[in-house]
């Protein structure tokens, strides 16, 4: 909003925690007003002040993001210019921007937030003091602000953020417009990193998303380049020090599978693996809540009901500010942004000088094919890591139908990855040997036939296999090698029904089943094109065979 003459609440304390490295470092002058590093309960107040959420029971602050309830994955660009040019993987995820161009936006977004009130973050990304970014969130709305103090490591000494000066500044405006007839834009909407400037804008989008998922964008691409493999997963540690790792896409259990009551989380979403251990990037989670379950899901169900959590999209009744999380009138992609310490069980340093044991990849199959549970030999893991097989689940991304969309995404995370995928499956791998690493892939989709004809794995299925995998108990038990795939499959896992771990079973017509199986296989035959003339023998000859 434009303002009118009145202090909001909280005014009096806007330069409080400032840091000495201006605005004007960003060529934004004849600013409003700047509210520095506000703790969320002063942002509660500025949002409520400017109408931007409500509170509702128990205490979150719910916002509606409008049009955009997921990613404009289509709307994201990276500017075109001589340091950065040939290290990026450029296409479709990827699509280059003109420096001039980019230049002409960003002039006029300063002119933009001329007059404007603007709250700022200076915070971290990377928990590991070796390996961490400093970085300046600026937003036109207190309610982003409040969701950059949820997902980033936050600074709390009043002198650091004094002498804060960050590598990497991200300005959010939702109600700034690009223009695509003068700025070269898609649309109205606009996702730009320029790697020369260390400037990111994101402009014209409501959702939360799309800060965060730029942060491991730029992530993504500054810490292959100190050796360091940059991933999109969730992690946790055991008591003795096992890491596990959790590959996948949005919508394949990351988050849910990673919040195990028997282990400390380490983040459930974006991590880095160094020489030295792994490390999240962030200070927060962003959880998928729509028919979140109580019974299930116990820990993030709870942080919809505490102060400080963001909800994003989800429906309430505006007299009594109940939450109710079954509807999905807005979007299925409703969310929770919450620190991670609202999880009780959360390594407190959100890092580990420990590596993983074990790492696995998260595939929801939307055919009903795949079995639940399955042992990978290194080259099969890179083949399965490059491939990045999973459905796409309705709500998060724009665009995508209530139906799942089949879809193969290089290194469970091509929308986020700037270099090409080689460079993270080898970075991947040379860890993986270092430290003697075991790979699984885990089915978390359908069961019993496609989607629509089957049903969607238990939930409680998928934790008994993972448990069994984490306790070692799958050590000794006899294991049948896949007739398409050829990697190997547990034939008993303690709790889990011997039917469940051969997914055959479950279809009515096996011949439907096999065709099926073999369609699938001949999509990830097809897709690996892309990827063959980089891959050795091995790893090639290490995809499926057709029936």
């Amino acid at each position: 909003m434009k303002y009118i003459d009145i202090e909001s609440p909280a005014s009096k304390g806007a330069g409080e925690f400032a840091s000495e490295y201006d605005l004007s470092n960003h060529g934004l002058v004849h600013i409003d007003k700047v509210f520095w590093n506000l703790p969320p309960a002063s942002l509660y107040e500025e949002a409520i002040f400017r109408r931007e959420g409500a509170v509702v029971n128990g205490g979150p602050l719910l916002v509606n993001t409008g049009k955009w309830t997921a990613r404009a994955a289509s709307d994201k660009f990276i500017v075109h210019e001589p340091s950065t040019s040939d290290k990026i993987w450029w296409g479709v995820y990827n699509r280059p921007f003109s420096a001039d161009k980019y230049h002409g936006l960003y002039n006029r977004l300063q002119a933009y937030l001329q007059g404007s009130q603007l709250f700022v973050q200076d915070c971290y990304v990377g928990a590991d003091p070796e390996h961490r970014l400093p970085i300046r969130i600026i937003s036109d709305t207190a309610w982003q602000s409040l969701f950059a103090h949820n997902m980033f490591n936050v600074i709390t000494d009043k002198e650091e953020l004094k002498k804060h000066i960050p590598e990497f500044t991200l300005i959010a405006s939702p109600a700034f417009k690009a223009d695509p007839r003068i700025d070269g834009t898609r649309s109205e909407t606009a996702m730009l990193i320029n790697f020369a400037d260390r400037i990111a804008v994101v402009a014209n989008s409501s959702y939360g998303g799309e800060i965060k998922k730029t942060i491991f964008t730029i992530m993504n691409y500054l810490l292959p380049l100190k050796n360091v493999m940059s991933m999109h997963c969730s992690a946790n540690v055991g008591k003795s020090g096992d890491v596990a790792l959790f590959f996948g896409l949005s919508g394949t259990g990351k988050t849910s599978l990673s919040a195990d009551p028997k282990r400390q989380l380490i983040g459930d979403d974006e991590h880095g693996w160094s020489d030295q251990g792994v490390f999240n990037f962030e200070g927060g989670c962003y959880a998928k809540v729509i028919r979140l379950s109580p019974e299930n899901e116990p820990q993030i169900y709870e942080c919809t009901r505490r102060f400080g959590t963001i909800l994003e999209n989800v429906v309430y009744d505006p007299a009594s500010r109940q939450i109710d999380l079954d509807d999905d009138k807005w979007t299925e992609n409703t969310r929770a942004s919450y620190p991670l310490d609202f999880i009780p069980n959360v390594v407190p340093e959100r890092m580990t000088r420990t590596h993983p044991k074990n790492v696995i990849f998260l595939t929801c199959d939307a055919t009903g094919v795949l079995p639940p549970i399955a042992r990978l030999n290194m080259n099969q893991a890179m083949y399965h890591f490059i491939s990045g097989y999973t459905s796409k689940i309705a709500g998060t991304e724009m665009g995508v139908g209530d139906e799942p969309e089949i879809t193969f995404s290089a290194c469970f995370g091509a929308p986020f990855m700037v270099h090409h995928p080689f460079v993270y499956a080898n970075l991947l791998r040379q860890k993986m040997e270092k430290f003697g690493s075991q790979c699984w892939i885990v089915n978390t989709g359908w069961v019993g036939g496609k989607y629509g004809v089957g049903k969607r794995i238990s939930i409680k299925h998928t934790r008994d296999l993972l448990n069994a995998v984490l306790d070692c108990k799958l050590d000794g038990v006899e294991f049948r090698k896949d007739k398409v795939f050829g990697f190997d499959v547990p034939v008993d896992c303690p709790d889990v029904p011997k039917d469940v771990l051969d997914p055959s079973s479950a279809w009515k017509n096996k011949d439907e089943y096999w065709k099926a199986y073999d369609s699938l296989a001949s999509r990830y035959i097809e897709n690996f094109k892309l990827f063959a003339d980089g891959c050795s023998e091995e790893v090639n000859a290490a995809g499926p065979k057709r029936i």
